[in-house]
């Protein structure tokens, strides 16, 4: 009964027909006005085992259910698909608040489970990643560093300007209202890698100035100290505001793109460009101070100084 409603109303292919090099299937059902209702199905007729043919209504009722469009199976158990679009609130704030409302108000029957899925499941994905990508970031960067100027204090120092950046970063992310995404800590650490640059480079200007003044004899008094770090952090003012500037140059005209993308783009570009900014103004002020400490103390510990 099913096949003979199924070949009613989608017709069934019965042979094919070569036109040259050409083939073109047979495809035969019944007219339209013999399969537009309910009531015209049940007059199909089918054949009986004695070769009699009858209609259908005689020996089922015909009528309409809503199922599923399809069969699925995950794990090789049968399972249903529920579409969400959310809008006003990011995809795993929405999911947790989803958990808790399903754990207080729904009790599946045994043998039933659930699980969110699609870009959620996606992004659940790429945080366990994350929290190995991270660290080892960090440690390959301050290894990198160390290894550059033989020197913890240094690294130490050039290392501050991840969180100067990250200030900035956050901030920017605010002003346009981006959630925390994949894409933002592609660019976080992204900004990671141009912090340890531009910091390597300030504290190799405050270095060559110390030295400088250490070889003329200059760093005898605290005076002599202070003007030898200023003189290195003025000199390091023209080469940060090309770096930077170069920078901003090439990211900036990524916030304003349209085309295919750009919403990634976006993201990736925005905690880099706030981050930079910050970064570039907290180092200029803070990483000066912190250079004049670490050479006084180091300079008293010597015995140069009493």
């Amino acid at each position: 009964l099913h096949k003979a409603i199924r070949i009613g109303v989608g017709g069934q292919n019965v042979s094919t027909t070569v036109e040259g090099r050409e083939r073109y299937a047979i495809h035969v059902r019944y007219q339209r006005k013999s399969r537009e209702s309910l009531r015209d199905l049940g007059r199909t007729l089918v054949t009986t085992s004695t070769g009699a043919q009858i209609p259908i209504s005689q020996v089922a009722r015909i009528h309409i259910v809503s199922g599923p469009g399809m069969i699925r199976n995950e794990d090789g158990l049968l399972s249903g698909y529920v579409f969400v679009d959310i809008q006003g609130v990011d995809i795993g704030t929405y999911v947790e608040h989803a958990k808790e409302a399903l754990a207080q108000k729904m009790k599946l029957p045994p043998g039933y489970s659930y699980r969110f899925s699609g870009q959620y499941e996606n992004m659940s994905r790429v945080h366990d990643r994350l929290l190995v990508v991270i660290p080892l970031t960090l440690v390959l960067i301050v290894g990198l560093l160390y290894l550059n100027t033989r020197n913890w204090v240094k690294t130490g120092i050039i290392v501050l300007a991840v969180p100067f950046s990250l200030i900035g970063a956050v901030w920017l992310l605010y002003a346009l209202d981006y959630n925390i995404s994949i894409a933002v800590w592609v660019g976080m650490i992204a900004l990671m890698g141009l912090d340890a640059e531009t910091g390597a480079f300030m504290l190799l200007f405050l270095d060559l100035s110390y030295e400088d003044y250490r070889k003329r004899g200059l760093l005898s008094t605290r005076e002599g100290l202070i003007d030898a770090v200023m003189h290195g952090a003025v000199r390091r003012v023209r080469p940060k505001i090309m770096t930077v500037g170069t920078a901003f140059l090439g990211l900036l005209p990524i916030l304003w793109s349209d085309g295919t993308g750009s919403d990634l783009m976006r993201r990736i570009a925005a905690p880099m460009i706030g981050g930079l900014l910050t970064s570039f103004l907290l180092e200029l002020v803070v990483y000066p101070v912190l250079y004049t400490i670490w050479k006084e103390r180091e300079l008293i510990r010597s015995g140069e100084w009493d």
